[in-house]
């Protein structure tokens, strides 16, 4: 009884505590953007001068774009050939190929991101922000066709069905019957592809280049010339674009259950 009346006790606390050294980082970060003074070591007032110096500088303009460029575009490829793909496996019975995409769940980053460095250096392509969506691309289809697939395997197979008795050819049932149906596995897939796309740092190092940059890149260097509250204000606004995206995916996958 008593034991597990302390276990009541500990096991609560332990969980907390978890949770405190996990957040705490994050919570100075944040308080700390809005320091006065640039030494983040002591609080001097409230101030939103590195804000409007983050808005003002042109290189981290630069590299929001590349990452937008980059994000959206391994998204909409992501996308497409997850579709194509869950699609094809479907009408040719071969669900097996599935499972060639749940290493990238389990395999470290650092292993795609050095394999993927090893392959464009042995075929001589040049890096750049072509090399940077390939290599995203890779990494959101190993989340893209899971979720892909899991939903158009819970489609009721008799509305399909009922659409192409009724005369529509299996174009039309793709686009007019499938498609709406896929809508929320897809809109989780891409915004679930784009927060991976614009954290990712090891692929972006391996497989950028040094004519672009990404935010992470471009956060990267900052913080190795030298620690400044502009870091702390950039990292909170993408955290803050972050945390939104995780919420509208969760949401959706919520729907897409209830659906």
């Amino acid at each position: 009884m008593a034991q597990k009346k302390l276990s009541d006790i500990f096991f609560p606390v332990w969980v907390a505590g978890a949770y405190l050294f996990l957040y705490i980082p994050i919570v100075v970060l944040v308080v700390f953007s809005f320091n006065k003074i640039a030494f983040p070591y002591r609080w001097e007032g409230f101030s939103l001068e590195w804000y409007r110096e983050l808005f003002v500088t042109t290189d981290i303009w630069n590299a929001v774009q590349n990452s937008m460029i980059v994000g959206v575009s391994s998204v909409a490829l992501s996308l497409i050939l997850a579709l194509l793909f869950v699609v094809w496996c479907a009408e040719k019975n071969i669900d097996i190929l599935m499972g060639l995409f749940y290493p990238n769940l389990v395999v470290p980053e650092i292993v795609l991101a050095v394999g993927l460095l090893s392959f464009f250096v042995f075929f001589n392509i040049p890096f750049g922000l072509h090399t940077l969506i390939v290599g995203h691309t890779l990494l959101g289809l190993g989340y893209a066709v899971p979720i892909i697939y899991n939903r158009f395997h819970s489609l009721d197979q008799r509305i399909i069905e009922a659409s192409l008795d009724l005369g529509a050819t299996y174009k039309q049932t793709f686009f007019k019957v499938v498609l709406p149906m896929l809508y929320p596995a897809l809109l989780a897939a891409g915004i679930l592809v784009f927060i991976l796309s614009l954290d990712d740092f090891l692929i972006a190092f391996f497989c950028s280049g040094t004519t672009s940059q990404t935010l992470s890149l471009y956060i990267f260097a900052m913080i190795r010339s030298g620690v400044s509250p502009v870091v702390n204000a950039l990292a909170t606004l993408m955290m803050l674009v972050s945390s939104i995206l995780v919420i509208a995916f969760c949401s959706l996958k919520a729907k897409e259950q209830v659906v």
